[in-house]
């Protein structure tokens, strides 16, 4: 049974830091791909960063480039996302999800992830 399990969430001010982490079992991880999502009230569920577990691509959305790093551990079947210079907008619920399929073209489309973890809270103060 595939699982993922999100942690590292909370309540931290602008200007401010956090880890998220995906920890992923149930399947061969460096066969997959990971994506990060995010999603605030009343908002459509959006892409934020994606990384090959294979071969170690990363593709990011443009509102987080140079803020965010996408990173795995392979030997811990672990994704993470480092969170930097965090802004009010980032709040959100952040969910991470598998993919057979790793596309600088289509990474950030949910319709190409089979699994999705739970979710993660993010919220981010002014």
């Amino acid at each position: 049974e595939v699982q993922l399990v999100e942690s590292g969430g909370g309540l931290v001010q602008a200007g401010g830091s956090l880890r998220l982490s995906c920890a992923a079992s149930g399947f061969t991880f460096g066969n997959w791909a990971i994506g990060w999502f995010r999603q605030a009230p009343g908002k459509e569920r959006e892409g934020v960063s994606h990384i090959s577990t294979n071969d170690g691509s990363t593709y990011y959305a443009e509102s987080v480039k140079g803020r965010f790093t996408i990173s795995s551990d392979n030997a811990k079947n672990t994704v993470y996302l480092q969170m930097n210079s965090l802004r009010p907008e980032d709040t959100a619920v952040y969910y991470c999800a598998t993919s057979p399929y790793s596309s600088s073209r289509y990474w950030s489309t949910p319709a190409m992830y089979d699994y999705w973890g739970q979710g993660t809270q993010v919220t981010v103060s002014s």
